[in-house]
């Protein structure tokens, strides 16, 4: 199909795209275009407006400001995979960027992008929650930093309100000894995952100081297993915590039956994903 017919805005400054955003009713911001084409082609959605942001500079960068990294709304998926500022900071982020979808999608889809649409089998959501991450929005009238757990609200929809354009993701580089892994089990490549887990651990004293874990395709979210990442603070890096904090993500995963599993199937790899995704991790920071 064709998507319907809609206004085509192609904006050059940060300041024409965010008033075009509080000016036009019903607008959808096109960055790299791999999820909001295809629903339009479906017309799942169908946009009276689309303001392509792709022409506005600064949007594009990875910056290590020493406490973290900022990645610019129109980074692409394969500028962070090929990235050694990326893979020197942060072992998630290094981990998980070369398995978004397919060749094709990496190097057009931006990370911005991804997360603005709210997929819960999308991976980049998932990695921000175990990295503990927040998102930059802009508005004509100002910018607001949120929390990833308070950006994504529930399935395709966020917090981001509709004159405002996400421009920056921030993600906190841990300190001393960390690790992260990201693990995804997919029919075949450029598939949505069935099920994908992001972990990852600060060391503190040889135990666990900190453990962050997402969870990828159960549920109508991305979804962060606080609970399992609270069993592991202060524990020691042995397979039973491991185990423990596999059941605990399990149990906060809500999965439904279709083409790709069973529930209770997508449950069971969420556990065993945990428990291999924290020894990986671990195994990392201890590298």
């Amino acid at each position: 199909m064709l998507p319907s017919r809609f206004e085509y805005h192609r904006p050059a400054t940060l300041d024409e795209a965010l008033q075009a955003l509080a000016s036009l009713e019903d607008a959808k911001v096109l960055a790299g275009g791999q999820s909001l084409i295809p629903v339009m082609k479906l017309r799942f959605a169908a946009p009276a407006n689309l303001v392509d942001i792709n022409l506005i500079p600064g949007l594009d960068g990875i910056e290590d400001d020493g406490g973290g990294l900022r990645l610019g709304a129109l980074v692409r998926h394969n500028q962070i995979a090929v990235s050694s500022t990326v893979a020197a900071r942060s072992s998630l982020l290094a981990s998980a960027a070369p398995q978004i979808a397919d060749p094709l999608v990496r190097n057009l889809g931006s990370v911005g992008g991804s997360l603005a649409h709210a997929d819960p089998a999308g991976d980049w959501g998932s990695v921000m929650l175990a990295a503990g991450a927040s998102v930059v929005l802009r508005r004509s009238s100002g910018e607001r930093e949120v929390a990833m757990r308070e950006f994504l609200v529930d399935i395709f929809t966020t917090a981001l309100e509709p004159d405002e354009l996400l421009t920056a993701v921030k993600v906190p580089v841990p300190g001393g000894k960390s690790g992260g892994a990201y693990l995804k089990l997919e029919r075949k490549v450029g598939d949505f995952a069935t099920v994908g887990v992001a972990v990852q651990v600060e060391m503190s004293d040889g135990t666990i100081g900190r453990a962050g874990i997402g969870l990828t395709g159960v549920g109508t979210k991305n979804i962060e297993a606080v609970d399992a990442q609270g069993s592991l603070a202060g524990a020691e890096p042995t397979e039973e915590a491991f185990a423990e904090a596999g059941r605990l993500a399990a149990a906060a995963s809500s999965p439904v039956s279709d083409v790709r599993g069973s529930a209770e199937y997508k449950r069971h790899m969420v556990e065993v994903f945990v428990r291999r995704g924290l020894a990986r991790a671990i195994e990392s920071a201890r590298a």
